[in-house]
C-alpha cells in the first residue's frame, strides 16, 4: 500500500494549515476514482458496511450533533496524527453537513482559532459546510 498522500487537485481534499491533507466526501455518492483511503472516519445514525481499510465510525444523525460529543474529539486527534503518513478521509451521507462539521472541528485541532474555522472550510473545502446553526456553534466550542 502506497505512503503517499492525496492529490491535493482532486475534489474534496482539504489542506490544513499544517499542510496535511484530508478528504471530505458523501457516501452517497460513488466513491471516486483514484487512490482509496487508507484510514477514514464515518459519521452515520448507523455503524456502516466494513471498509477495505481501518476505520471509526462516529454514531452522528444527519442535521444533528454526535451522539456522543466527547468521542469525536479522539476519533479526529487520531484522524489528524495519520494524515500525516496515511491518506485518510472524513465522511457522512452528503459529505457537507456532519462533515464539514467534523472537518471544522479538525481545523481546530490544526490551530485554527474556533471562531474561524467554519468560515476556513467553507472556502477551502465547500461553501455548503456545516448546515445547521448548531453545528456551527458545537464547532465554535469545540477544543
Amino acid at each position: 500500500m502506497s505512503n503517499r498522500s492525496w492529490d491535493p487537485a482532486a475534489p474534496g481534499v482539504l489542506r490544513l494549515p499544517s499542510g496535511r491533507l484530508v478528504r471530505g466526501r458523501g457516501l452517497r455518492n460513488p466513491i471516486p476514482s483514484g487512490d482509496t483511503p487508507q484510514f477514514g472516519v464515518y459519521l452515520q445514525s448507523r455503524e456502516p458496511a466494513p471498509f477495505e481499510w481501518e476505520s471509526r465510525w462516529v454514531r452522528w444523525r444527519d442535521f444533528w450533533l454526535p451522539s456522543d460529543r466527547g468521542a469525536l474529539a479522539p476519533v479526529l486527534r487520531e484522524l489528524l496524527e495519520r494524515s500525516g503518513s496515511e491518506r485518510v478521509e472524513i465522511a457522512c451521507g452528503g459529505g457537507f453537513g456532519r462533515t464539514g462539521t467534523a472537518m471544522s472541528c479538525l481545523a481546530v485541532l490544526d490551530g485554527i482559532p474556533a471562531a474561524e474555522a467554519v468560515g476556513y472550510i467553507r472556502e477551502n473545502y465547500s461553501r455548503r459546510a456545516v448546515e445547521m446553526p448548531w453545528q456551527k456553534r458545537f464547532v465554535t466550542r469545540f477544543d
